[in-house]
């Protein structure tokens, strides 16, 4: 089995004798997130690092608490009447933008709107929409053709991009291009004027910010009270780097621990390891269904028999199995949504020898499969090169390509063939949360040449997810799921590859850290 980079021997020793620095002020965090954060707009990007950033600048009408239920955040609450068809949202008093202009409904209007044309879930809210309104300075009101009982979930969904509130002026700008004036009603304003692409970010708490009176802290629900004057984001992306930066008390939190440096992290003194994500991330490996051999659905669905998880996860999380869960559907595990409705398909030993069989069957011609390989990004580059072990087995012509992350991003837009800089298959991860229902599951989502990164052409599955919407209740809702997913086997839009926990660390006098992604309220230092 292919394991992980093995850098840790050499410097392991060194990292965890580095003397102390001074400590941060009191009233100053430093954080290092996943990676650099290069665009701003929080309903523009997809990226999760944009997403945590937009929840500092921006606030949203609702809040999913730890439960993924929507709780009322900017709004005090809504009304819904005429059947189901009229939701009347109201904002509460005292929610001032970062400019010190009132907050009014017409803002939100205009904010939703240009987050419909960019968002999955949004586009299915704008269907059910007939219209949408600011009937005055604290309603917002929808007008729906049916019944839309997720209205609520939909604009307080933590997958990006987020249903991000700005001022009118800013929402209403072209929505194909991203916004660069950071005006929010956040809990903390951005200082653009101490930007550093690709080093600094910096945040600045909003001291005419309003929480919520009511309710306790918990993901993106309840208050958000904030501890700390100034949060500084600096972007280290040389793993020892952050990790020794942490250890001598340069920065106070890292956001993505490296799997290959936390022996060391756990045995430092003054520094906790956590998971505070229970939903993990998802392996994904997405095949280009426009061209052979993934265009064809006999050799896509012969593929689930050579498909090996366990080796997946275990390449990524080492010697950390309880960092990772195999027989991983297309719903996030252990979530409401979640089942093992076809996944036989993934149980018992590989019969590789049987799966190269049913490949040559189905009409294999000896086609060159081309895998995109991100070597600077050991996780999911970890994926490809198992992976490509494992269809290798299958008999197919694998050839692996490595390639920098930021240009295998524009590759996956190509749709010519592979002998025309085209690809065959290229790998990525999802957070857990992201995967919870049909509704902002993006890679599900079977629209062909519409649609993702692969173009895969289900109408069935399309037809389940609108299904799915106009379910009367969670029972009906999982039935329709379960088939979703018997029907994801059979079409393999993507294949999932498990699931793996990201831990984070952080010093030890850090208090009040919530679950969920990186949130920067009630976290105090003690």
């Amino acid at each position: 089995m292919i394991r992980r980079r093995e850098f840790l021997a050499a410097g392991g020793a060194a990292t965890l004798a580095a003397p102390p620095v001074r400590a941060a002020p009191a009233r100053v965090l430093r954080f290092v997130p996943q990676v650099d954060l290069a665009i701003l707009d929080p309903t523009f990007a997809s990226f999760y690092v944009t997403r945590n950033h937009g929840y500092m600048v921006f606030d949203t009408l609702y809040g999913l608490d730890g439960n993924f239920a929507p709780q009322p955040q900017m709004a005090s609450g809504h009304v819904v009447g005429a059947d189901g068809r009229q939701w009347d949202i109201t904002l509460r008093d005292g929610l001032l933008w970062h400019d010190g202009e009132k907050v009014l409904a017409r803002d939100c209007v205009a904010s939703i709107r240009r987050w419909m044309l960019k968002d999955a879930l949004g586009a299915a809210v704008m269907e059910a929409t007939d219209e949408l309104s600011a009937p005055d300075d604290r309603t917002i009101r929808f007008r729906l053709k049916k019944p839309f009982p997720l209205l609520a979930y939909a604009m307080g969904k933590t997958a990006a991009p987020m249903c991000a509130m700005m001022p009118e002026r800013i929402a209403s700008s072209d929505p194909n291009r991203p916004i660069t004036e950071m005006v929010g009603s956040g809990p903390y304003r951005y200082l653009a004027g101490e930007r550093l692409q690709g080093a600094l970010n910096v945040y600045e708490r909003f001291d005419r910010y309003a929480p919520r009176e009511t309710g306790t802290p918990d993901w993106t629900a309840g208050p958000k009270v904030t501890h700390f004057d100034r949060v500084e984001w600096t972007t280290l992306p040389d793993a020892s780097t952050a990790s020794a930066a942490l250890m001598t008390g340069e920065q106070d939190w890292w956001e993505n621990a490296s799997l290959d440096l936390l022996p060391a992290l756990r045995a430092r003194r003054g520094i906790r390891v956590a998971v505070t994500d229970r939903t993990g991330w998802i392996g994904v490996m997405r095949a280009n269904h426009t061209q052979p051999p993934f265009n064809n659905p006999a050799i896509r669905r012969a593929f689930w028999g050579g498909l090996d998880q366990a080796s997946v996860m275990q390449g990524i999380v080492g010697n950390e199995p309880s960092l990772y869960q195999d027989g991983v559907g297309v719903f996030c595990p252990n979530t409401p949504m979640a089942s093992d409705a076809g996944l036989e398909v993934l149980k018992g030993p590989r019969d590789y020898e049987k799966v190269k069989r049913e490949i040559l069957a189905a009409g294999y011609k000896s086609e060159r499969v081309v895998v995109l390989a991100p070597a600077d990004f050991p996780s999911i580059n970890t994926m490809a090169l198992i992976c490509a072990d494992q269809m290798r087995k299958c008999g197919l012509n694998v050839e692996v390509q490595s390639i920098d992350w930021a240009s295998m991003t524009p590759r996956r837009s190509n749709r010519e063939s592979v002998d025309r800089g085209g690809w065959s298959v290229f790998f990525t991860a999802v957070v857990g949360s992201d995967l919870l229902n049909p509704g902002g599951h993006f890679i599900l989502r079977a629209q062909g040449a519409g649609g993702w990164f692969g173009w895969p052409d289900s109408p069935r599955i399309e037809t389940l997810r609108q299904a799915w919407f106009d379910a009367p209740d969670e029972a009906a809702q999982q039935s329709i799921c379960r088939d979703l997913q018997r029907q994801a086997v059979q079409d393999a839009p993507y294949y999932p590859l498990g699931q793996y926990q990201q831990p984070t660390a952080y010093k030890s006098n850090l208090t009040g850290m919530l679950d969920g992604f990186a949130t920067f309220w009630s976290i105090r230092r003690g």
